[in-house]
């Protein structure tokens, strides 16, 4: 479903990606996890073409986005959940959620509807709180809005940047959880996680980032019980 092939980033003289290369393939979580500064969010950045890239290849459902628009990207059904959730504080729960529609090409009445509801089904207190401003919500609660919002797009792949970031560990259990059952009403998912454990606790494959480059790969159970990843990222060894 996506392919990344030797892609490369720069801020300046600073080079944050050096020719990395994955897949993520059809109804998988596929995680990247990596320290703070290796690269994981300017990853995704590059594929929603938030940044510029210096060379590489970026296609999705077999069509070469590599310098396709944002919002063409977002159009196609590659959706981008970014680090720090971005909600309209102002708006209430439920147009927050309809912003998110902005992106989907249906935008008739009864899609809009049946969207709600389903994100509603999924995220049931965000339907309590619908009404709400999205800035009254606690941070669980607006991590599960920028996700909700992403689902309003009918996605076929959803990004998700640091998803667990500042949150409770009950918090956390609950937000995976819900990416569990976003994977398996048919939606692929490409998990950025800072929490390697429960990371690969969820997902299908895992790449390992360090300063730009991968430096690992593999079945993510695998991974869990590597002894590279358990002395780096599970503090342990």
């Amino acid at each position: 479903m996506l392919v990344v092939e030797n892609l490369w980033v720069a801020y300046g003289g600073i080079v944050a990606l050096k020719g990395i290369s994955f897949e993520v393939q059809q109804q998988e979580i596929v995680a990247l996890i990596g320290s703070n500064g290796a690269g994981k969010s300017t990853t995704l950045m590059s594929i929603s073409n938030l940044v510029k890239k210096q060379s590489g290849r970026v296609v999705f459902c077999g069509e070469d986005i590599t310098y396709e628009k944002p919002h063409v990207i977002v159009r196609k059904g590659l959706c981008h959940v970014p680090e720090g959730r971005r909600i309209f504080p102002y708006l209430t729960v439920e147009e927050n959620l309809i912003m998110g529609m902005f992106g989907n090409p249906q935008k008739e009445k009864g899609v809009v509807q049946e969207n709600l509801d389903r994100v509603y089904r999924l995220f049931p207190r965000l339907k309590e709180r619908r009404k709400q401003p999205g800035g009254t919500l606690s941070g669980g609660e607006q991590q599960m809005l920028a996700i909700g919002r992403g689902l309003m797009l009918s996605p076929k792949l959803m990004m998700l940047d640091e998803p667990s970031l500042g949150l409770a560990p009950i918090v956390v259990e609950q937000i995976f959880e819900l990416i569990l059952s976003i994977r398996d009403m048919g939606t692929t998912i490409l998990l950025i996680e800072q929490n390697a454990n429960m990371a690969l606790q969820i997902a299908n494959r895992a790449y390992v980032l360090e300063v730009g480059k991968i430096v690992l790969s593999g079945n993510a159970q695998e991974l869990l019980c590597d002894p590279r990843v358990v002395g780096a990222y599970l503090g342990v060894g």
